[in-house]
This record gives structure tokens, sequence and C-alpha cells, in this order.
């Protein structure tokens, strides 16, 4: 059975090219390109595929960092009936290797920057995927006389015709980290992400006159929301360089940016650098973060800089489709619903069920801490060829009568008398220290009320047997005596929860979705042991 064009993730690119072709579509690397012009360049590299494989592509890597060959290339995958799979040249190679030999892929599509790896990534690998090369006027050495480069491409034809896809098709797939450092892959139907876009579509209510921001690298889920959101309102995506993020307000007022996307840990920095003033982002209609917890000194601080905004912290691990529970900052209401500092995460999506569980896996009552998990259309079907996972992390239980497929995000949150759910941390953040349960989230909130702290980072450590004897942190700030930091949170919290090592750093490292590194932080303790 096939489904209906609305039903795909493609579906409103497609429509607003139909109406506003001339329309700006995408501002990146300095360029403005219109609905027309990418709809073009998308449909003849889709014919391309098409024509150079003996089978319609199944997945297409797309290689590119922040590049219009990186975002046309999704577009083409779509348009050709395939899976995009994002790929991250900054990744060690080996890594992304792997990523390309477990997604099988048929293509992958490279950007200028990126293609320089592809002759090492691709040694030896049998079968190759087809490699094209839009930014190339020739296939460069240690590559297939194959290659498919921009010549090939511009002499394509449109594809008028575009197959057909169910809604139970993969739209993409996404790597992320794996317990055991292997990649897990997480695939996402246009059914989950159509439910997503949809439900978020009735809340912003965005029309042709925004413009939203883009930030995320595309391994990254929620470039997805910055992307799709913008094309199905036929307004415009503007895509921020690394660097234009650590001057975010500048790049805001230059583009005239009126949704506003990013992860938490951007505004501390920005604070640091004078940069997040108050009434300074005067064009922003909407500030949403997600991707990590909202300090509610972030939210608080945002606000002030964006006073025309509507701030909301939205939560969802990729499983669960980009973000699955949203909090509204209410500058009034909200800071007596935070706890540990941090702002809740609120409500769930229109259309999903969330499912508070113990140990277990029986459901707790109000009031008391369980494991969030959550069922519904933005569900994913299950990891990519990691059944034993499945196994682990989905699991069936009736609500109302009904039997529903519920994901288990490992995140502990408690549910409140407002019926509004608030983070507790993450399962593997709550640790014993000599028996006693420790919320690493707490640490941290201490830290962060001490003076002259901005961010504070709570780890377990060090490890004895598989098991923490102790608590290190991290911070930033102008903090500079570390035993008055251990004294001072010695007066906030027992013996046992407070840091064995503290340590100063000018910014906290963040890996390539811009989440504080915690493994990073962990890596440098081990390496460099305080005395």
């Amino acid at each position: 059975m096939t489904t209906p064009e609305a039903r795909t993730l493609r579906s409103g690119f497609l429509g607003s090219a139909a109406t506003r072709p001339d329309a700006v579509a995408l501002t990146v690397g300095g360029r403005e390109l219109s609905y027309g012009e990418i709809e073009d360049r998308a449909r003849r590299w889709a014919t391309a595929l098409l024509d150079r494989l003996d089978a319609p592509p199944r997945r297409v890597g797309v290689f590119g960092h922040r590049s219009e060959t990186g975002y046309v290339a999704v577009l083409a995958s779509l348009f050709a009936g395939a899976t995009f799979v994002p790929l991250n040249r900054s990744f060690p190679v080996a890594r992304t290797r792997s990523m390309i030999e477990r997604a099988d892929l048929d293509v992958l599509i490279a950007d200028a920057a990126s293609a320089p790896q592809l002759p090492e990534l691709l040694a030896g690998m049998s079968p190759s995927p087809l490699v094209v090369l839009p930014d190339a006027a020739t296939s460069p050495p240690g590559l297939s006389p194959s290659t498919v480069t921009a010549e090939h491409l511009d002499a394509r034809a449109p594809l008028a015709d575009l197959p057909e896809v169910d809604v139970d098709d993969i739209a993409y797939l996404l790597f992320t980290s794996g317990s055991t450092g292997e990649p897990k892959g997480v695939p996402i139907t246009h059914g989950n992400v159509r439910h997503f876009l949809d439900t978020r579509a009735e809340r912003y209510r965005l029309g042709p006159d925004d413009r939203l921001s883009q930030t995320f690298d595309q391994t990254f889920d929620l470039s997805v929301f910055d992307l799709f959101m913008a094309w199905d309102a036929g307004a415009r995506a503007c895509c921020l360089q690394s660097l234009e993020l650590l001057t975010a307000p500048r790049s805001i007022e230059r583009l005239g940016l009126t949704v506003w996307f990013s992860v938490p840990s951007l505004v501390p920095l920005l604070q640091r650098k004078g940069l997040l003033v108050p009434e300074s982002l005067p064009s922003l209609r909407w500030s949403l973060f997600c991707g990590e917890p909202l300090p509610s000194s972030a939210a608080e601080a945002w606000q002030a800089a964006a006073p025309e905004s509507i701030v909301e912290n939205l939560y969802g691990p990729t499983e669960l489709t980009i973000s699955c529970t949203v909090h509204r900052w209410d500058a009034t209401r909200s800071p007596a619903a935070c706890l540990n500092g941090l702002v809740p995460i609120g409500t769930a999506h229109e259309g999903l069920t969330c499912l508070l569980v113990d140990e277990s896996l029986r459901e707790t009552t109000d009031g008391e801490p369980g494991e969030l998990c959550v069922a519904g259309p933005q569900t994913f079907p299950g990891y990519w060829q990691r059944s034993d996972l499945d196994e682990t992390r989905l699991f069936e239980h009736e609500v109302k009568g009904r039997r529903l497929r519920f994901y288990r995000t490992g995140d502990r949150v408690r549910r409140e008398a407002s019926g509004e759910l608030v983070f507790l941390g993450r399962a593997d953040h709550q640790v014993k220290v000599h028996g006693h349960r420790v919320e690493l989230g707490e640490v941290e909130h201490v830290l962060r009320e001490l003076p002259g702290v901005v961010e504070a980072v709570a780890l377990a450590w060090p490890h004895e047997h598989g098991s923490a004897t102790g608590i290190a942190a991290w911070l930033t700030g102008t903090v500079t005596d570390m035993g008055m930091v251990q004294e001072s949170a010695r007066d906030r919290l027992p013996d046992y929860m407070v840091p064995r090592v503290v340590r100063h750093v000018d910014e906290l490292p963040l890996n390539a979705n811009g989440k504080i590194d915690r493994r990073e932080l962990e890596r440098r303790l081990d390496v460099e042991p305080a005395s």
C-alpha cells in the first residue's frame, strides 16, 4: 500500500515549491537558494541516482557539513524514494566507515570539503556505494570511474514522477552512540516524522515570513526540525556556520531570524562573551531549546534578551522522533516549577502517551520517580539490525484498555501535581557512592548556585570494580578557589556527595551535536589524575 503524498517527509517542501517557487528556502554560505532552484537540482540528482543504479536506491549517505550539497542531497534522496543517512566528516574515518557498511548504502553524496576523505573511507570496501560529487568537475584519483560528477548531474532532466513511498518506509536513519562504543542505528519512518511536524505546525503556526535558525549538524535529528518545519511553512531555513554560532545574537540580527532552536549549553557561552544582553534579540517570536537539560538561569537570560519571544524547553530522544514533550516558560510560574535549577520537560505532544515505571517495569504512582517511557506514532520501529536492543528498550503495556508499545528513554522523571514532568537525570547519572544513591543533577545544581560558577558538570569518578567511589566536578565561570567550592558544597551536601576533585575550565568540551561531552571530561580525569 502506498501513502498519500501529504504523509511523507518531502510533501511540505513540494507543496511550498509549487506555490512559492521564487521564495527563498535556504540561506547557506552567503547564498540564498529558492524553492524552485533547490527542487530543480534535487530532481536532477534523483534522476541520476535512478539512472545509474540497477534498482532504485534504498539508502543514500549524505556526507556534508552545513553546505548546499548536504541539504540538496537530503531532498534528492527523498525524491528518489530512498532513506537518507547523514554522515559527518568530523567523525573518525573508522566510525564513518562502520556506519556506511552497517547502513549498506547504495549511494554516497559528498560535498567538496568531505570528498577528500572518500579514498580512505571506501578503500577495499566491497560492494562500494555509488559516489556522487556534485561539486566536482571530474572524478578524483582513488575513486571509481563510475563516480557521478557535476557534469553528469547537470545533464539529467528533472525527475517528473517521484517514486511512491509508504507511511512505514524509513525517511532517515541516524546513528547514535552506543554503550559498547559501536554506533547504533535509529530508523525514523515517514509516519513518525510526519506526526511530529504536523503537531508542531499546529502549535507554532509558522508562515512564509518566518526565518528559522539551522544550528544543528545533520547527524543530529534536531536539524530535521529546522529544515522541514521551515519548508512545510514556505519559510526559509538559515544555516549558521560553526563560528557564527559563537556570535549567535549578531547572526540572529543579521539574518532577521524569527525562530531560534539550539542546545541550551550555547546560552552560558554567549553570556560569558557578554553577547546575551536584555532586549538584544527583538526579532524572535519563538525560542526553542532541546538536546540536554535547560537550566532556569539560561531560560531567564534568554527570555530577557528576547522579550517578545515565547521560550520553550523541548525534550526527546532520537528514538521518539525529535521531541516528545514540551514546557512553555512562564516568568511568573516556571521558576517555582523547576527542580534542581532545571526547567521541567513538560507534557507530552498530542497523540503520545507517557508512562513512568520502576526497575521491574511496573507503573509508578503519581509523585513517585520513575523511568519515562513513551508510546505513540512517533515511536521508532526498532533499532537497525539490532533486535537484541529492541528487547531491552521496547515493551508492551496496557493503558485504558489499549495495548501500546513503549520506548524506555532511560531518563528518570517525576510527574508533578500540575501534570508536568520534571527531569531527575539519566538512569546512568543516578549512581551509588559507598552505598548511597546520588543524583548528579542535584550536585550540579548546588555547584551552579555558588558565586562565580556559570556551568557545572558532575561525574561519578573514580571507578573501582565497576562502581563509583566518589564524585568529580568541572566548572566554568570566574571562580578560582576550588577548595572554597568544596567547602561551600559541603554546606549543602552530605560528605559522600561533595566532589573529591573540582576543576575549572574556560569552556566545557562539546560533542558533534553540541552537547556537553561528559566522556571527554572523564577521560581527562583518567589521564591527568589529581594528586
